[in-house]
């Protein structure tokens, strides 16, 4: 898995076009927003993206360019109300002259159209609603896949690795859940698999009437679109019923804590999806030395959209290198920028969407999240 704006003249549509006082002509420092659910339930999906950003933002710093970058952090705590307020502080108040984020699908859905009034050119590391790209936002961007490319790679890789009869789809109300699930069920109608389906609020902590649904329809596979908070719960109250029934969920659930709150028993063998690419010690070129550096950095290994914070707050970078320190400027860059990110190569669709759409698959082995290969290619272990 982060709004009324009050516009100053000063802000990303005035007539200077700079954002704010983060930048402008002649700017010495430019001023970057990082917003998501830093300290919420689902905080583990944004803490990685922000890192990676924040990495990326501190090389290019250590260089002593003529123009610095300033980040500045906006927790949302995964609340759309919440990220609204914020924004109007980092347009009206903090001057900001870009966003890295919002991280989840409904906080995006919340300030986009507020962000594009404003003129404050975004990029998402992790919003994945594929209704983000139909708004016309003229300063909207991603560098994820959405979940038109996540549900059918994840419903291809299911029929190749179950030839699954029937499927249920459950999820709980949250904008991305629902989105994510109704992909997964769209996919699954389209090949001639039979569904049921199911929905639970995202507050509900017992899932009883949903495990009893999923028992009853004998599906050979269980679908969750939803986040690792929910979905480590319903997979341990569905292990407690002796529900035995592969486990699936997208990248809402790749994290530890989906095993922890599961119970490493219960989620063993957990498949996950994600149009993220995760890298390991084993790796090689520039994976490797992201891997190395991001370690270095946080003490930590790279986790989910590490790499895609990095290149999100990459494409900034490369936008203030070619002296650009306006928000219209900035903007005007992404629409032609080009390289090869650590995540995927980097260039972004006229409405926002990346061009590299590849989805990865994952399984709990062993209690560890553990990369299987793309959708088109991944093996069960």
């Amino acid at each position: 898995m982060a709004l009324t704006l009050t516009l100053s003249a000063c802000a990303g549509s005035g007539d200077d076009g700079n954002g704010g006082d983060g930048g402008g002509d002649g700017a010495s420092t430019v001023t970057i927003g990082f917003m998501g659910d830093l300290t919420g339930e689902n905080s583990a999906i944004v803490i990685p993206p922000r890192d990676g950003a924040k990495m990326a933002i501190d090389e290019y710093n250590a260089g002593d360019p003529d123009v610095k970058i300033e980040l500045k952090e906006y927790d949302t705590q995964g609340k759309p109300e919440q990220a609204t307020a914020l924004v109007a502080q980092a347009v009206g108040q903090d001057k900001i002259t870009a966003l890295i984020g919002p991280a989840f699908s409904g906080e995006s859905k919340a300030v986009g159209a507020q962000l594009d009034e404003a003129g404050i050119p975004s990029i998402s590391a992790s919003a994945t609603n594929p209704g983000l790209a139909e708004n016309g936002w003229k300063f909207w961007h991603r560098v994820v896949a959405n979940d038109n490319d996540q549900g059918p790679g994840i419903a291809e890789f299911l029929t190749k690795a179950f030839s699954p009869k029937k499927a249920f789809i459950i999820s709980d109300d949250q904008e991305y859940s629902v989105g994510l699930a109704e992909s997964v069920k769209a996919s699954f109608d389209e090949g001639g698999v039979p569904t049921e389906t199911d929905k639970f609020a995202q507050t509900a902590s017992d899932y009883s009437s949903s495990v009893e649904k999923i028992r009853s329809s004998n599906a050979d596979v269980i679908f969750f679109g939803g986040y690792y908070a929910q979905g480590g719960r319903l997979l341990k109250q569905l292990r407690d019923a002796n529900v035995k029934t592969p486990f699936v969920s997208g990248d809402g659930s790749l994290d530890a804590q989906l095993v922890t709150a599961a119970g490493a028993p219960a989620a063993e063998g957990a498949i996950l999806g994600c149009p993220c690419n995760i890298p390991s010690a084993d790796v090689e070129g520039a994976l490797k030395t992201f891997y190395d550096n991001f370690k270095k950095a946080t003490g930590n290994d790279p986790a989910i959209y590490a790499t895609e914070g990095y290149d999100a707050a990459t494409a900034f970078i490369k936008a203030v290198e070619a002296g650009n320190t306006t928000s219209d400027k900035i903007n005007e860059f992404l629409s032609t920028v080009e390289f090869e990110g650590v995540s995927k190569p980097i260039k972004f669709k006229e409405n926002g969407e990346p061009e590299a759409n590849d989805i990865f698959i994952y399984e709990v082995v062993d209690g560890t999240v553990t990369l299987l290969g793309t959708s088109a290619e991944a093996t069960l272990k």
